[in-house]
């Protein structure tokens, strides 16, 4: 929190200066400088979108944070997303720990300090442009202009909640510090933080558009309406979550239930039985992040033998068989692998080919023995061409591969190499009905549709556009178990189950042991046996972060959370 330097996309002009003590002439740019062109102000405004944290693969050696839930298991046992399951993590040992967001967030409160409220309460720019109003871009830029401030405060709201969910309690800056001030500023308790969000997301969509398509330039990838009340509805759903709702105070779970229903009442996002990964086109995404042509994420998470002797160090994210084990039978029974093989009550489910007759979103999420994959066959039974008998082979130690986000038609053949697009998921409308779905089942229980809508039909219509049957669950705990398994096979590797199995307080009692398969092949059939990849450390401290200890010696006013002291670790 010393000092910020404005780093801007690589395909954005940088330009760099310092926030805290900033120093005219060290720098070709004053602040001045920086809004006196239309240009520089949209340079300003996309530095703050470069903060926005990467959904899906975080910065702990490329993995994705699912290797830290009970969904997977990354390749390198020594890369530090490992350290969320070993129990080598403190305030020393930091993953993940995000504090850079509060370089977003100082950026969001310098570029808002050049704006103020009208008397009909609108944010109007304090800069002055006027010099350019005979130039022809001068209408298009008043097209996009209005809508700056509001995309800087959903965007710093929730830079907060990232935080927030990490720590619980955290520093809250609404406004540019000094080093002084930011070295002795105080915790914002987490339902004051969450009070906020919603406050600044309420206010900011009422002035965003549901869309930029339409007008110059048909941006795409901008704050909207709609993602700023994603931001409300996300917040007030981990605020009315047991980790956060000790009490199970029911009004909270009321809260989010609405603020899911106003997403849903905009009649603007539907349901896409196609996937929607990779897919910003998508009428379900409602914000997705871009990133340009790379191969970096199929080198390892392709089975070794499609990427042509291009990967040469571990690497890659392989599914649990509890992952697995979580999608349903097309008939919407429950099927597992156990001491004696697979298990299930559909008589019509065929236990030879436990991959087919599955729940569709299975092989959307996950490439297991016998799918067909770049026009091969995957397998992983012992002795097949994609098995691994131990991590150092760089194949799979679970007996599955990651098939979600996976663009397969990249290619590592020489002199036919060919990279792609990938789009991270931010937020999709199947969060907001499954979320009205948990929500109202805590609140008003499964069958009532005081809001217009039931938790049961909410949750039914994410199954339905997935192909699977209805669920009957009467009671509120039976169907607090089927929108638990809902949010886990729905959102499969979109960074979603490593932060439930937090916000639910069930980590304790999932995260004790991964497992995966062996498959052995016996002529034209197989044998599956579940195997034990992992034991794993747990402890209860975990739900919530350490804060870096660099940053409790710089403030002490930054407490440790419980647990993490490092006296009490010693």
């Amino acid at each position: 929190m010393k000092k910020l330097i404005y780093i801007l996309s690589a395909f954005i002009l940088v330009v760099s200066c310092k926030a805290l003590e900033f120093d005219e002439s060290s720098s070709q740019y004053t602040r001045d400088d920086m809004y006196s062109t239309y240009s520089n102000i949209q340079k300003m405004l996309t530095n703050i979108y470069g903060y926005m944290p990467n959904k899906d693969i975080a910065d702990v050696s490329s993995a994705l944070r699912d290797c830290g839930s009970d969904d997977a298991e990354y390749a390198d046992p020594d890369a530090s997303v490992q350290r969320f399951t070993n129990g080598n993590w403190s305030p020393i040992q930091t993953v993940d720990d995000k504090w850079s967001l509060y370089y977003g967030i100082r950026s969001a409160n310098e570029f808002l300090e050049h704006w103020e409220l009208d008397e009909e309460g609108v944010l109007q720019p304090t800069f002055d442009l006027s010099m350019y109003r005979y130039d022809n871009q001068w209408n298009n830029w008043w097209a996009h202009l209005p809508y700056y401030p509001y995309q800087a405060k959903v965007l710093r709201a929730y830079f907060f909640f990232e935080l927030a969910r990490r720590y619980g309690d955290i520093a809250m800056p609404l406004t540019m510090l000094t080093a002084e001030e930011a070295n002795s500023i105080e915790k914002t308790p987490f339902d004051q933080v969450i009070d906020f969000i919603v406050k600044e997301c309420d206010e900011s969509a009422a002035h965003l558009p549901n869309t930029y398509v339409g007008l110059p330039d048909n941006e795409i990838g901008r704050v909207t309406k709609g993602f700023a009340l994603a931001v409300k509805t996300k917040a007030l759903l981990y605020a009315a979550s047991p980790l956060f709702n000790p009490s199970g105070d029911r009004i909270k779970w009321e809260k989010a239930a609405k603020a899911a229903k106003e997403i849903i009442d905009m009649n603007y996002y539907t349901l896409d039985p196609s996937e929607k990964a990779n897919n910003y086109r998508s009428p379900e995404v409602i914000l997705a992040i871009a990133r340009s042509e790379s191969q970096s994420f199929e080198r390892y998470n392709f089975p070794v033998r499609f990427t042509e002797g291009d990967r040469t160090s571990m690497g890659g994210t392989y599914p649990s068989q509890s992952l697995v084990d979580a999608f349903q039978t097309l008939a919407g029974e429950d099927i597992t692998l156990g001491a004696n093989g697979w298990q299930t009550k559909d008589a019509a489910f065929d236990v030879t080919t436990p991959y087919e007759g599955r729940d569709p979103r299975f092989a959307r999420a996950i490439l297991a023995n016998g799918m067909a994959f770049k026009g091969s066959t995957i397998e992983t039974f012992v002795g097949g061409k994609d098995y691994s008998a131990t991590r150092s082979d760089l194949g799979t130690v679970t007996g599955y591969y990651l098939r979600r986000y996976i663009q397969e038609s990249t290619s590592f053949t020489p002199e036919a190499t060919l990279a792609n697009k990938h789009q991270w998921i931010v937020y999709r409308y199947a969060e907001a009905l499954l979320t009205f779905a948990e929500a109202a089942n805590e609140a008003f229980g499964p069958t009532d549709a005081s809001l217009g809508l039931s938790a049961l039909d909410a949750l039914n219509q994410v199954r339905a556009n997935a192909g699977m049957p209805d669920v009957t669950a009467a009671s509120k705990e039976a169907f607090r178990t089927a929108v638990q398994r809902e949010w886990r096979v729905e959102f499969a590797f979109e960074d979603h189950r490593f932060w439930d199995i937090r916000r639910w307080k069930i980590a304790s009692s999932v995260m004790g042991q991964l497992d995966g398969v062996e498959i052995v092949k016996n002529g034209a059939t197989y044998t599956y046996s579940r195997k034990t990849v992992e034991s794993r450390t747990w402890a209860n401290k975990m739900y919530l972060y350490p804060i870096p200890q660099s940053e409790t010696f710089n403030n002490p006013n930054l407490t440790q959370n419980d647990g993490w002291n490092i006296t009490t670790e010693e």
